[in-house]
């Protein structure tokens, strides 16, 4: 059996120039719903040249409501081209981070298809949720539109699902992922690209039924001005051009077109009813002909909605944003923004559903002192530490639905709320550390547990062992446990209680001991809490 190509995460942690210098070349691939990006890119000071540019349409997702199946073709196409795209990587010594959206998020066999890239192409493919692919977006659109010191709002219709955001001076202020695709609408309203009056006034009204619900967020947030991104805007930003007439401009960046223009493109799209007729239309390119009309008419419900007056075309999305994440990951520029947007989203959900926020961050405190004394023992990769603070403070967010079995609410709550900042996979680590926070500890007969591969049972297992001590130790919840002393050898590590000189530990303390097996079993020593006063 041949080797397994080398992982994302192996090479990010590995690449290096031959002399040992920094990676000098990132590369991003956006796995979407109806076509795969990759961008190459140099990185230079706080931003990046682009070396080199692919697309090709897949149709990795299709179906009308939800997307529960990925087809075998389709897994097979997408395949196919992530190795090709991989090769193109590889040959600029650029190590290459892939991000699925919502074809793969929402397929109930989304496994057999990550598991397949990492295993036949070397791609670790991460799964992002709606909140953050609008997050991520908006950092690219930021690398094309100068639009830092200006509240925006951010569209972008994709072939699943479309994103909104209001943002100002890259910090996201509401945002909503939608499931309002060109290629989901198109099956939906308009099976292979044909379209007639009934059919299109349906399609109009779902949309405006879907978007309608946001409608006060973004109002009472406001926007100076609009920016659309992605596939469709750049094929309406191509057929107003067209209908201008004049030479074609090298680039359709910061391209303007009014909502006039936008009404008078869908007139003329909906008025041929086939793809082919449509392929007659100037400016449109044959391979969106069948797709266009649903994606327009999600644009303009999205300038309806919103009264939007005119939309300004941003070339960057979601893969240069990945781009940027990468590089502040990487290089630790911008990395402590970046970790505060997945702090703010994990305290915001903590501040809606703990009704005792204090004692949840006095456990966050603890349980990340419990993390550093024993980095040792543990040995986790850095985001570890992250995953374990967002777990401390979500762990009783489950009470919001009922004390009984909170644990497993917490689970639920955590992972049907989109929080930024954070990947699929990561969300799921943090949303199971704190199912695990008390009562049965992780085993295979859990199903989401037995769904991690061997390193990320691993981080939850350690993770939650760390916890059920940490939130023992406030067994009062008054704090009155102040800190934690560790000491370890060979065979024991001794959890020692810190606490103000007179204030009684003895709840906690035996609370701590009764919730250390697992600790124990994980590290593999035996674990004693014992008190003292400060």
């Amino acid at each position: 059996m041949p080797a397994r190509p080398a992982s994302t995460a192996e090479q990010l942690a590995s690449a290096e120039a031959p002399t040992g210098a920094a990676v000098t070349t990132l590369a991003a691939l956006d796995l979407g719903t109806n076509s795969f990006h990759l961008v190459v890119a140099r990185v230079r000071g706080n931003g990046f040249d682009v070396i080199t540019r692919e697309k090709q349409i897949i149709r990795l997702g299709r179906g009308g409501g939800d997307m529960k199946e990925l087809a075998s073709d389709s897994i097979d196409r997408g395949l196919a081209a992530i190795r090709r795209m991989k090769r193109i990587a590889d040959a600029h010594h650029a190590p290459l981070r892939a991000v699925a959206t919502s074809a793969v998020r929402e397929a109930q066999n989304a496994d057999e298809f990550i598991a397949r890239a990492l295993n036949e192409a070397g791609v670790e493919v991460e799964v992002i949720s709606g909140i953050e692919e609008a997050r991520l977006i908006h950092l690219g659109v930021l690398q094309s539109v100068p639009a830092f010191d200006r509240r925006l709002i951010l569209v972008d219709v994709g072939g699943g699902s479309t994103e909104v955001l209001v943002g100002e001076r890259g910090a996201t202020l509401t945002a909503r992922s939608f499931k309002l695709g060109a290629v989901r609408l198109t099956d939906r309203f308009f099976p292979g690209g044909v379209c007639d009056d009934a059919s299109v006034a349906d399609c109009r009204s779902y949309v405006r039924s879907i978007l309608v619900g946001y409608e006060r967020d973004v109002a009472s947030f406001g926007f100076e001005f609009a920016v659309a991104s992605s596939g469709t805007a750049e094929t309406v930003a191509h057929l107003v051009h067209a209908r201008r007439g004049g030479s074609e401009p090298h680039t359709f960046n910061l391209f303007r077109f009014s909502r006039a223009e936008l009404d008078a493109v869908v007139q003329a799209l909906v008025a041929e009813t086939t793809p082919s007729a449509r392929q007659s239309i100037r400016g449109l390119e044959a391979p969106r002909a069948e797709i266009i009309v649903a994606g327009a008419i999600v644009l303009q419900g999205v300038a309806e909605t919103f009264s939007i007056d005119e939309f300004t075309f941003s070339e960057g999305a979601l893969r240069e944003g990945v781009l940027i994440d990468t590089m502040a990951r990487r290089q630790g520029r911008g990395l402590h923004h970046l970790r505060d947007v997945s702090r703010e989203s994990v305290q915001a959900l903590a501040q809606r559903c703990d009704s005792d926020v204090n004692h949840s961050r006095h456990v966050a405190v603890l349980a990340l002192q419990l993390y550093d004394a024993t980095q040792n023992v543990h040995q986790l990769p850095p985001d570890c530490r992250d995953y374990l603070e967002a777990a401390a403070l979500l762990a009783n967010v489950g009470l919001v639905i009922s004390h009984s079995k909170h644990h497993l609410h917490s689970y639920y709550v955590i992972r049907n709320n989109e929080l930024a900042g954070l990947t699929d996979n990561e969300i799921e680590i943090i949303a199971l550390v704190a199912r695990y926070h008390r009562k049965s500890v992780p085993k295979p007969s859990h199903a989401d547990f037995e769904r991690l591969d061997d390193t990320g049972k691993k981080v939850v297992r350690t993770l939650a062992a760390l916890l059920r001590v940490a939130i023992s130790l406030d067994r009062s919840h008054d704090g009155r446990v102040t800190a934690v002393h560790v000491h370890c050898d060979e065979n024991r590590l001794v959890v020692e209680a810190i606490a103000d000189e007179g204030r009684d530990t003895a709840l906690d303390v035996y609370t701590a001991n009764e919730r250390s097996p697992l600790l124990a079993e994980v590290f593999g020593i035996t674990v004693e809490v014992t008190g003292s006063a400060g």
